[in-house]
């Protein structure tokens, strides 16, 4: 059984890897929940939708947000009534959302999440860090901005001072699952608002230890890959470099893989890392993705 932990966009690339290399009924994925949020009436769980979306073969590989070929019917008609959404949220997510929303007056998020995913025939366990809705504040240099403002109406430009969430409890599960794998993959997710969040669940950490945990980062030379990774990790005082990233899981990883143009930084990392891997990990298609899944299954 292996279990991998994820956000919303790197994480998800290697999963279209490693689902074509394992079997999935022995694979858990435990995913982000810091920015769920009611949208327009609607649950949004943005990384879960984005995980089960991914394993479905539905996720719209420009955005790594909503559905591949989705329509916006619902969402330009708000725009036309005076009713403008933050999200832009298409027709066949929207309904994916809905349904959640209802499913959660009667059922805790994790249950939610497994009947979706039983619907759209995952056959992955996908699992939410906790039940609970957590509070995220991005504190930056025009005041204190709720995630989602930060993101989608600043477009990230702000510079960040700090980023404070607070902590909730794991879903049931969580804990024996990372105890139970024979691995755990930290996929190249923002190591600040998708990883750490889980890492902060009550018990994570120390059942970490107890597994083999390998790690992608999500960083080359000074830069995310993708999103606003390097200014969180900066306002945080963490150097934005594979060094810094490996510094946040160095109490319980074996393996951290980092990009060829960070080889440099190998023997660094070295110093608190057992074993330091150096491929590529831009996954710009399929097979990008089943080479790097491969040399992580390899080496668990």
């Amino acid at each position: 059984m292996i279990t991998v932990l994820s956000g919303g966009t790197g994480t998800p690339k290697l999963l279209q890897g490693i689902k074509e290399l394992v079997d999935n009924d022995e694979l858990n994925i435990i995913v982000n929940t810091l920015e769920n949020e009611y949208f327009s009436g609607v649950y949004v769980s943005a990384d879960i939708d984005t995980v089960l979306y991914t394993m479905a073969d539905m996720i719209n590989e420009e955005f790594w947000y909503g559905v591949r070929d989705d329509t916006f019917i619902t969402h330009e008609r708000l725009n036309e009534i005076g009713t403008p959404e933050l999200l832009r949220i298409g027709d066949i997510d929207r309904a994916t959302k809905i349904q959640k929303t209802l499913l959660l007056e009667n059922h805790p998020l994790d249950e939610v999440v497994k009947i979706q995913a039983r619907n759209m025939g995952i056959k992955a366990n996908i699992m939410p860090m906790s039940n609970e809705n957590s509070d995220i504040k991005i504190v930056t240099d025009i005041g204190e901005l709720e995630f989602h403002d930060f993101l989608i109406k600043h477009q990230s430009e702000p510079e960040v001072l700090d980023v404070v969430f607070s902590e909730v409890a794991p879903a049931p599960g969580i804990i024996e699952v990372i105890k139970n794998s024979k691995a755990v993959i930290i996929g190249p997710s923002n190591p600040i608002t998708s990883i750490l969040p889980i890492l902060s669940l009550d018990g994570v950490r120390e059942a970490l230890k107890e597994t083999h945990v390998v790690a992608v980062s999500p960083i080359i030379g000074n830069d995310s890959v993708s999103g606003p990774a390097s200014k969180f990790m900066k306002a945080l005082g963490i150097p934005v470099s594979s060094v810094g990233v490996a510094s946040l899981y160095k109490d319980f990883l074996n393996n951290f893989v980092i990009d060829d143009k960070d080889s440099d930084l190998k023997e660094e990392i070295e110093n608190f890392i057992d074993e330091v891997t150096v491929t590529n990990t831009i996954m710009k298609n399929l097979d990008d993705k089943k080479k790097l899944s491969e040399l992580i299954l390899n080496n668990i």
